[in-house]
């Protein structure tokens, strides 16, 4: 087994727990550096194994699958953090884990999530762990309604959530996310959505990705550009700091996003985080000099940590399954346009919410970029149906 600080060298074999289109995306990357990439899934046609060298199908609380998977590798990183910690623990005994379980640990929960940053004196949402009815009392006489009601474990995209404005809609959000302590935070009013990726490897070096801008639709992320607009400019070093921190706190190796609020005060609160690449940092495959997936290739491997400076400024527009509609959308048109980047995920099934793909735009400013992408994602949207 490699010592803890060893470069793995271009040549060895890397292993990713999860086979979605991050995990494709790092596959990518990984070749690209004259790595090997295999592939733990659940899954028997993942996006990520249609590309790696070899996969491994299991579940992830079969301890001999994961010790195979753990054999034949010389490091594992994640490709999402919704992995049983017991299968990082058992991959641990076997090979080098980067982010390590303890970083896991605090990703996974929301209540440990909030209280260890809380700890390190960084700003996040203000919350209230929520056991019962009683606790909701508790909840609006310190955050006021509305509240946000969620649960501790398994959520994105929205899913594990629920708003609420009286005790009433309380009582069924506690009845429908529970039995398990849930986590109230305040409902933030905010001016902007914003998040940094940084990457530290095992010697405690760092960089950090520009700050990107992001707009939400039904809880899933639709657009992010970069850099900042001129009167967020003080806020992005805030938050490129506060990142930076976030990541040394934890001893981070490997990559990680910090999603923020930003308060109409232009107070910095953060929302949650993510130890892995992250669907607001796409954009830097063609916006910046290294992407973010390479970035991850370096950090885990201990490798010299790449130039995270802009290119160009830039806009990335998910492709979710409604552009499909019934058949497909006309990505001659995207591909016609020099500036324009189209990357998709070798999904089947495509369906309303589902994240296909996506399209980069690279332009003078990001509003430009922005705008641009937005038409286009409308110009190749399928007109033969709708699949609801």
């Amino acid at each position: 087994m490699y010592s803890h600080c060893k470069i793995i060298a271009p040549g060895a074999t890397l292993g990713v727990f999860g086979g979605g289109q991050l995990g494709r995306m790092f596959t990518h990357a990984a070749q690209r550096l004259g790595y090997r990439v295999v592939i733990f899934t659940d899954e028997s046609d993942s996006p990520a194994g249609q590309v790696a060298q070899e996969t491994v199908i299991g579940d992830y609380l079969d301890p001999s699958a994961v010790r195979l998977f753990a054999g034949k590798v010389d490091v594992i990183t994640l490709e999402f953090e919704n992995i049983a910690l017991e299968a990082v623990s058992r991959a641990a005994e076997v090979t080098l884990v980067r982010p390590g379980v303890g970083v896991l640990a605090v990703a996974q929960h929301r209540i440990k999530e909030k209280q260890t940053l809380e700890s390190f004196g960084l700003p996040v949402t203000p919350f209230r762990e929520v056991r019962n009815f009683q606790d909701v009392h508790a909840a609006v006489q310190e955050l006021g309604w509305p509240l946000v009601l969620k649960t501790t474990h398994w959520g994105y995209d929205g899913k594990g959530q629920r708003r609420v404005s009286n005790l009433a809609e309380a009582n069924s959000a506690i009845e429908l996310l529970g039995p398990e302590p849930l986590i109230a935070e305040k409902w933030i009013q905010y001016r902007a959505e914003v998040s940094v990726i940084v990457a530290r490897n095992a010697l405690g070096n760092t960089v950090v990705y520009p700050m990107f801008t992001n707009s939400h639709s039904n809880h899933i992320l639709d657009v992010t550009t970069c850099p900042a607009e001129p009167e967020l400019s003080d806020v992005a070093k805030q938050a490129e700091a506060i990142a930076l921190k976030v990541a040394e706190c934890l001893q981070l190796e490997g990559i990680l996003c910090v999603e923020f609020f930003v308060g109409l005060d232009d107070q910095l609160m953060i929302n949650e985080i993510a130890p892995r690449p992250h669907n607001s940092g796409h954009l830097t495959i063609e916006a910046c000099r290294t992407s973010q997936f390479e970035q991850q290739v370096r950090a885990v491997c201990n490798l010299p940590l790449g130039d995270t400076s802009l290119i160009q400024p830039a806009a990335m527009a998910n492709l979710l399954g409604d552009v499909w509609g019934d058949g497909s959308p006309r990505f001659e048109l995207a591909l016609a346009d020099s500036a324009t980047y189209l990357h998709l995920y070798g999904k089947d099934g495509a369906r309303p919410g589902r994240k296909m793909g996506h399209l980069t735009k690279l332009s003078t400013t990001a509003a430009d970029a922005a705008s641009h992408v937005v038409a286009m994602r409308e110009s190749i949207r399928c007109t033969e149906g709708k699949l609801f």
